[in-house]
């Protein structure tokens, strides 16, 4: 694939790049890929769901890479911890890489509506709220049950698995979520690079696309995950589970309307 066959695709996507700033936003505030922002806006121009699931998550890995950094840089990130969530979601989403390849777009979204749904009615805030970040080490056997997960979601449906992983580690771990935030971010990063090598060798994603929309979400990443901290639970809470249910909805009526006429398989 030449730079030529792809630029006016990039021409394309130079007026949505307010709503690429605010994928990275969004990601380094609740510890998302930006994927949930990526795919739709894909769509939009004209990709097909594979190519846009895919596209989307080469997009998360600058997105994530940019809130990462800023969480390593103010040392809110603890190391054994991360690198067992970013481990495992690495592998698996490696391992799930080519699982959504012979389902049809109009299955994976239909996936990722059903997946948005549960997780608006699962993400709650901790039942004890006592104590800092710092009170224990998150449990590392369910941070990696956790990561596993995620790497599931990011092979099979292209989305970067921190609308997952949080909501998880929040109300089964109880984890605050700041720094379920933090992990979350870090295993995005891991398991959408991973997937990511895997899409480019299947000749899956348009690189050149995903940079651009990656490398602008960066920049607001590293913004609001330098700021995380000012951010009350129950309103990122709040905003995770609204995030959820819009992105259900968006996810349910384009999966319908494929289905019902026959569309991209």
């Amino acid at each position: 694939m030449t730079w030529s066959s792809v630029a006016p695709m990039v021409g394309s996507l130079l007026p949505l790049l307010p709503l690429g700033l605010l994928a990275g936003l969004l990601s380094g505030l609740l510890g998302i890929g930006g994927g949930l922002i990526f795919s739709p806006l894909l769509l939009l121009v004209g990709l097909e769901p594979h190519q846009a699931l895919a596209t989307s998550t080469l997009a998360i890995v600058p997105t994530t890479a940019g809130g990462t950094w800023s969480h390593l840089r103010a040392r809110r990130l603890p190391l054994r911890p991360a690198l067992v969530i970013a481990l495992m979601a690495a592998l698996t989403g490696g391992l799930f890489s080519h699982s959504g390849s012979g389902l049809s777009g109009g299955v994976l979204l239909a996936l990722q509506s059903v997946m948005y749904l549960v997780l608006a009615f699962t993400i709650a805030p901790r039942s004890s709220q006592e104590g800092g970040e710092e009170l224990r080490e998150p449990p590392l056997v369910g941070l990696a049950a956790v990561g596993s997960v995620a790497g599931l979601a990011t092979g099979l449906l292209g989305v970067g698995g921190g609308l997952v992983m949080v909501p998880l580690m929040v109300r089964f771990l109880e984890i605050p979520i700041q720094l379920a935030i933090r992990l979350s971010t870090m295993a995005v990063l891991a398991s959408a690079s991973v997937a990511s090598m895997q899409f480019l060798a299947d000749g899956r994603g348009q690189l050149g696309v995903a940079l651009v929309l990656g490398g602008t979400a960066a920049l607001g990443a590293r913004w609001s995950a330098a700021r995380l901290d000012q951010v009350g639970e129950g309103v990122l809470v709040n905003l995770l589970r609204a995030l959820s249910l819009l992105l259900a909805l968006d996810s349910g009526r384009r999966a319908v309307a494929i289905l019902l006429t026959g569309g991209a398989s």
